[in-house]
């Protein structure tokens, strides 16, 4: 009985979050009288499942792209946003038992939700991501950079932040960007620099994650110099000249597609 109700109730919330576009975890826990807990478990198994796409605070419709989404209802394509389509081809380079450190910030956040049906060791200086990861079925290990709680970017930084980095190695740095030059690398508005850096330094791939407005905003600190950074991850309105620069630079340029391809 318990698992015909559980199959019922995340069918309903497919057919829900495909008719309404966006539902927030604490409308369906709710609407279906149980934890939110118990709704943020069935969105990772959904979402590792391709039937919806796991967004912080609730969840979207997963991109049609004619294949079998697992439901029984028919739904039109519907884009994802550009965040969320970074996340999804930033987890395509997550190998089962890689190493992964994860900045924060709303874009590097994205990749969150599709890490699920990997193990993994996870190190974060988000409490958000740390959140995310903690609640997920396949709960990764999880570690926290510690340091100084940064009320702007909602984070730890400092220097007891990068040297707890420095202790380690990883596969994987996914690293945001406030703004990009193309001339320069990564930019940010403040001094805030040495935890990426200390990011970049300990991981043999270093990908960062930001949408191609991003090359709009004229930022005054360089955070990563291109020679630095190994991919850059954006959406698909980057310029081809823009995008040629950069990897005359020796940075391989990934496009996420609109239809998370």
């Amino acid at each position: 009985m318990q698992k015909r109700n559980t199959r019922q109730r995340r069918d309903e919330i497919v057919e829900w979050v495909n008719q309404a576009g966006h539902v927030h975890v604490d409308e369906m826990a709710a609407r279906f009288n149980t934890s939110q807990v118990t709704i943020r478990k069935d969105l990772a198994v959904l979402a590792g499942g391709k039937r919806v796409l796991r967004e912080f605070g609730g969840a979207a419709p997963f991109p049609s792209s004619g294949a079998d989404t697992g439901s029984d209802s028919e739904t039109s394509a519907t884009p994802a946003s550009a965040k969320t389509a970074i996340g999804l081809k930033a987890a395509s380079l997550v190998t089962d038992g890689a190493k992964v450190i994860l900045d924060s910030g709303n874009t590097t956040a994205s990749v969150v939700p599709f890490l699920n049906h990997k193990k993994l060791v996870v190190m974060t200086n988000s409490l958000r991501a740390a959140n995310a990861l903690t609640i997920a079925d396949n709960e990764p290990t999880v570690l926290m950079t510690g340091g100084t709680w940064d009320a702007h970017s909602q984070a730890f930084q400092g220097n007891m932040a990068e040297k707890m980095i420095s202790a380690y190695s990883f596969d994987l740095a996914f690293i945001g960007a406030s703004g990009l030059d193309v001339e320069r690398g990564s930019t940010t508005f403040n001094e805030l620099t040495g935890l990426s850096k200390a990011m970049a330094g300990v991981a043999a791939k270093v990908v960062v994650l930001a949408e191609s407005e991003k090359f709009t905003f004229r930022m005054p600190n360089l955070e990563l110099a291109w020679e630095d950074i190994d991919v850059l991850i954006t959406d698909e309105h980057i310029s081809e000249p823009i995008k040629q620069q950069i990897e005359q630079q020796g940075v391989t340029v990934m496009i996420a597609p609109a239809n998370g391809e």
